[in-house]
C-alpha cells in the first residue's frame, strides 16, 4: 500500500477527521469480525511463525523476520520466508531474498504449499496476521514504541488494521524501542499470557557517514523513525524528505535529489528498503544505512521459539 500517513492518525486526541471517518472504520471492524468468525483455517505440516502487526506499517517487521531466520538457522532448522507476492512490495521481497530463502505465491496458502514441497521445515510468514485462512503455530506482533497504536482507531479513522483486542490471538509482542510499562500493561489487559520482548536498531555502517553533510530520504511506514536514528547517531542531517510507503522513485525525482546533494556538497542517504527501489543507474550515487536488530533477553526469546518448533 503506497501510503503517506495522515498526521492525525498518530495524535493522542481524536481529531475531527477521525470522527468523520469513524463510520467507515466501524464497517471495516465488522467485516474483520465476520472474516474471523466464519473463516476456515488450513492446517499445514510444518510450523508456521507469523510475524505481523495491527498498526499499519513501520513497526520493524521485516528486519525482525531476518533476525528470526538467523535464529532458526542457528537452531539447525531449514527455514524460509513466505510471502504473498505483491508487486507493490518488491522492496521487502528483495530485502528478504537477499537475506535468506524466500517462497512466494499469489496467495499465502499456495506459497506455504510450495515451501513444504521444497522441504523447508519452518515457515516465517512475513505479514498475514489478519489472514484467517491459515493455522499459525506462533503469532508474533510488532509495535514501534514511538507510534504505538496512534489514536487507537481502525483505518481509515486511525492506523490500526484491527482492534487492539486482536492481541488475544497472539503469543509474543515485539516492541521496537525502550521498555514502556504503560504499554506493557495495556497489552497484558488483552492477553495475560503474552510474552513481551524489546528490540532496537543498530546501524552497522554509521561511521561511513560521520563528518559529512547528509540529505536523507525515505519512503517507509514511518520515515521519521529513520531520520531520528540518524540524528541519534549524531550525523549532520541538513535535509530530510519523506515519501509514501513503498514509493516507486522516478528517474526525474532521483536526479533532482542527486542535484540537490551536489549543490549542498552533501551525500544522499536512505534506507536499505528504499535502496532496493532505486534504478540501477543511480545506485552508485546514493548510500543506504545498514541496520541489524539487537534484541534484549535474546536467549529467553530463543527458548520461547523452541517451544513451537
Amino acid at each position: 500500500m503506497k501510503l503517506l500517513k495522515p498526521k492525525f492518525w498518530d495524535k493522542d486526541k481524536i481529531s475531527i477527521c477521525a470522527i468523520l471517518l469513524f463510520p467507515i472504520s466501524l464497517l471495516v471492524k465488522l467485516l474483520t469480525f465476520l472474516k474471523n468468525v466464519f473463516g476456515k483455517k488450513k492446517v499445514f505440516s510444518i510450523p508456521i511463525i507469523c510475524i505481523g502487526n495491527i498498526y499499519l506499517g513501520g513497526t520493524g517487521k521485516t528486519p525482525f523476520c531476518i533476525e528470526l531466520f538467523d535464529i532458526l538457522k542457528n537452531l539447525s532448522k531449514n527455514p524460509c520466508f513466505v510471502r504473498k507476492d505483491y508487486n507493490s512490495h518488491r522492496d521487502e521481497i528483495d530485502l528478504l531474498k537477499n537475506n535468506g530463502a524466500l517462497v512466494l505465491g499469489k496467495n499465502r496458502t499456495i506459497a506455504l504449499s510450495k515451501a513444504i514441497e521444497k522441504k523447508f521445515n519452518v515457515a516465517i510468514l512475513d505479514d498475514g496476521f489478519q489472514d484467517q485462512s491459515i493455522k499459525k503455530k506462533l503469532s508474533i506482533i510488532c509495535f514501534h514504541e514511538k507510534q504505538w497504536v496512534g489514536n487507537g482507531l481502525i483505518i481509515p479513522a486511525g492506523p490500526l488494521r484491527e482492534s487492539f483486542s486482536a492481541l488475544a490471538r497472539a503469543n509474543i509482542v515485539i516492541i521496537n524501542g525502550k521498555k514502556n510499562i504503560k504499554i506493557e500493561n495495556k497489552i497484558f489487559k488483552n492477553n495475560k499470557l503474552i510474552k513481551i520482548f524489546y528490540i532496537k536498531y543498530e546501524a552497522t555502517n554509521i561511521h561511513d557517514f560521520k563528518n559529512k553533510k547528509i540529505i536523507s530520504f525515505a519512503g517507509i511506514g514511518n520515515p521519521q523513525n529513520f531520520f531520528d536514528l540518524l540524528k541519534k547517531n549524531s550525523l549532520n542531517l541538513i535535509k530530510q524528505i519523506d515519501f509514501p510507503d513503498h514509493y516507486k522513485y522516478s528517474n526525474i525525482e532521483l536526479e533532482d535529489l542527486i542535484e540537490k546533494a551536489k549543490r549542498e556538497s552533501a551525500i544522499l542517504l536512505t534506507t536499505e528498503k528504499d535502496y532496493f527501489r532505486i534504478d540501477k543507474k543511480h545506485k552508485s550515487t546514493i548510500n543506504y544505512l545498514k541496520i541489524k536488530v539487537v534484541m534484549e533477553n535474546k536467549n529467553q526469546f530463543i527458548e520461547e521459539i523452541k517451544k513451537y518448533i
